[in-house]
């Protein structure tokens, strides 16, 4: 079986800590090379004289020493925590934005997933679950992202997603397959939900819906479709609040789709997206 590659970035926060935990109880049936990345960043003063150098290169040796001590902490909580012989862990400590760090290990290390902590939503500070996480979803399009609330307890079990579609082109068996190779014990159902009047669809969305009931005949489906409310956020939201099976929420990221419709709500604006399950943003290659 192949082994999967998780990178778990982490600012040793409770909230960062929080996706770690949940990360190995998800995946605890399943071979992983799990690298526990640490972000830093010296301000570049912008001056080129040797002494804005030596300063910068003296901050940086201190920083690397900072990130590398906190990460052997770190390790050492993981690895009490953790002692699941197909487990192996990598500590990363580098030097760049956290877009950055993600993206260049992804590439570097063909990457499955990113799984990371989200923040509450705090008033209007934080748009969109965090702002750190917000711009990963965004920038990091070519790895999917699992975001995790910060207060959210797993039992390691997977048991329904909720996959939320405005069925807006054929998906490729790719596509899907970050959602189907969640952990090897994938028995959860999957609920296919579609926001709006299903008389109002065009051909187009029916024949994918119609290429999607191929594609996921093997595994426990239902396709739902529900009425909008106030907003395809808020009917989503009351959606997963209601029915309190529901262990991820599942959209695929898509330039011209209904999560961009549903970026320009100004629902998402004056709350964000204050999803209270993890939440995992597919990306399509197009």
């Amino acid at each position: 079986m192949k082994k999967k590659r998780i990178i778990l970035p982490t600012d040793f926060s409770k909230n960062s800590w929080n996706a770690i935990v949940y990360a190995l109880a998800v995946f605890k049936d399943d071979p992983c090379d799990f690298f526990i990345l640490n972000s830093f960043q010296v301000g570049a003063s912008g001056l080129s004289t040797k002494m804005a150098r030596y300063n910068d290169t003296r901050l940086y040796n201190l920083m690397k020493e900072q990130s590398e001590r906190d990460l052997k902490r770190e390790m050492e909580k993981i690895n009490a925590l953790d002692k699941n012989p197909n487990h192996n862990f990598i500590p990363r400590s580098e030097q760049a934005t956290l877009v950055n760090a993600i993206g260049k290990t992804v590439y570097k290390e063909e990457v499955d997933y990113v799984i990371m902590g989200t923040k509450g939503v705090s008033g209007l500070k934080e748009v969109f679950m965090g702002s750190n996480t917000y711009e990963v979803i965004q920038e990091i399009d070519f790895c999917p992202i699992i975001a995790v609330p910060e207060d959210y307890q797993t039992d390691g079990e997977l048991d329904s997603l909720m996959l939320a579609t405005g069925y807006e082109h054929l998906f490729e068996n790719y596509e899907l397959q970050p959602l189907l190779n969640l952990p090897v014990n994938f028995k959860a159902k999957l609920r296919i939900v579609y926001v709006g009047n299903p008389e109002d669809m065009t051909d187009a969305q029916r024949a994918s819906k119609e290429a999607l009931q191929k594609k996921v005949a093997t595994i426990d489906h239902e396709f739902v479709e529900v009425e909008k409310e106030t907003s395809v956020t808020n009917t989503i939201q009351k959606l997963v609040q209601q029915d309190g099976t529901i262990d991820m929420l599942v959209m695929i990221h898509q330039d011209h789709s209904f999560f961009k419709k549903l970026t320009r709500e100004p629902v998402i604006k004056k709350v964000a997206f204050n999803t209270r399950v993890p939440f995992m943003v597919v990306h399509l290659f197009e």
